[in-house]
């Protein structure tokens, strides 16, 4: 039903979600790639034995499907439609146990796609407290018709929402739940169980959910001995977490660039990492639709000179993944992810400029018999960027690989 309805909407109205009218979610369709996906790891699930209280003998017994030949598991297995017929058929305890398996494994697919910023939601609708154009461009024009492709960059303006102490401390109703602070920087989280991982081999992963002020972080749980992360008593959690909130601004801003207007001329043209139409209105009434772009696809497509970035704007930009930002003398700034947790990565440096870099405030910590350096995620690392670019001033941008 939530198929048909959104291929009802996207015929009829142009917008797959309307067909539903909002009463089906996207993660309720169950003929996505991603229940597909979970489905065929279902199945081997169920042909290793892993599924408790479903052997294979006893799904193929009940279901009159068959996994298996002569090889071991068959390359051609039952599609999903047929999979969702024959568990009617079986007994509700049965529908149990194979359903809370699918789901779990479709709830960590999405989960995953999400995380990865790879999701498809269909047309999504920005929303924040101010969107303003501040430049636009056209990049093409149709020969035929004279339609334009713009070129939108858009000044956005959201309201900081961060979790209160009380809310925090809320967590503690489960009895899973933990508080920590970090021995390097004195910030403070809570520690909550997350949806465990099941990785290609099939094993298991376990996960951890950090919950901090403002944003909240899933990393697996065999890593958080090789953090800065320590468990702490209330009184020091809610003072680290109370000087963490006071430093948090009313708002926070940030620049989109949009691609609006004609599009299906260019859309090959168009990155294709991230693919997904968005809707904003902005604060005089302009109602936009269009592809969202990288800083370092626009910085390519107009061939300007480098770009004008605030130290606040790089470290946004860089925390967000997808592009790198190329400074004086060969160094360039990137996001790795360390034990699980996403960093901002100088690298390109000298042994000579080691010492300088560290008194501006860059940690260093030796992995696999390397140096690196690092700039702090956290606010405080918008100081320490100021410093490098004064130095080493941008040079330009590009995209990240695999991004």
């Amino acid at each position: 039903i939530a198929r048909r309805l959104d291929t009802l909407g996207a015929i009829t109205r142009g917008q797959r979600q309307t067909g539903g009218q909002g009463l089906f979610r996207p993660e309720d369709n169950l003929e996505s790639p991603y229940a597909r996906d979970a489905l065929r790891q279902l199945y081997r699930r169920i042909y290793r034995g892993d599924v408790a209280g479903c052997s294979l003998g006893a799904f193929e017994d009940a279901t009159g499907l068959s996994l298996t030949d002569d090889n071991g598991l068959k390359d051609d297995l039952p599609p999903i439609t047929t999979f969702l017929n024959r568990l009617l058929a079986l007994t509700i305890d049965m529908q149990a146990v194979l359903f809370a398996a699918f789901e779990e494994l479709l709830d960590q697919r999405i989960e995953g796609a999400i995380a990865a910023g790879i999701y498809d939601l269909g047309l999504e609708t920005l929303r924040a407290e101010s969107f303003r154009v501040t430049d636009a461009r056209v990049i093409y024009t149709h020969p035929g018709s004279g339609a334009e492709t713009q070129l939108l960059t858009i000044a956005e303006k959201r309201r900081n929402t961060p979790t209160s102490l009380a809310d925090a401390l809320d967590w503690l109703d489960d009895p899973k739940a933990r508080l920590l602070l970090n021995s390097r920087s004195g910030r403070a989280a809570v520690q909550v169980p997350a949806t465990s991982l099941m990785l290609d081999d099939g094993t298991i992963e376990p996960r951890l959910r950090l919950i901090r002020p403002t944003e909240a972080s899933t990393v697996p749980a065999r890593m958080m001995d090789d953090t800065h992360w320590l468990e702490a008593d209330r009184a020091a959690f809610a003072a680290a977490w109370t000087a963490e909130l006071a430093e948090v601004p009313e708002f926070s801003e940030s620049t989109l660039h949009i691609v609006a207007g004609l599009l299906l001329p260019i859309w090959k043209q168009l990155p294709q990492d991230e693919t997904r139409v968005y809707r904003l209105q902005t604060d005089d009434g302009q109602r936009i639709i269009g592809r969202r772009v990288s800083p370092a696809w626009v910085a390519t497509t107009l061939a300007d000179d480098a770009p004008k970035l605030t130290p606040a704007q790089v470290h946004a930009l860089v925390l967000e993944g997808k592009t790198v930002v190329r400074v004086a003398e060969g160094m360039e700034l990137h996001r790795s992810r360390v034990m699980g947790v996403n960093r901002i990565e100088l690298s390109g440096f000298t042994e000579a400029q080691k010492d300088r870099l560290k008194a501006d405030g860059f940690f260093s910590e030796i992995i696999s018999w390397k140096l690196r350096l690092f700039c702090p995620a956290d606010a405080s690392g918008i100081a320490v960027l100021d410093h490098l670019l004064a130095r080493f001033p941008i040079k330009g941008l590009h995209a990240r690989k695999g991004c």
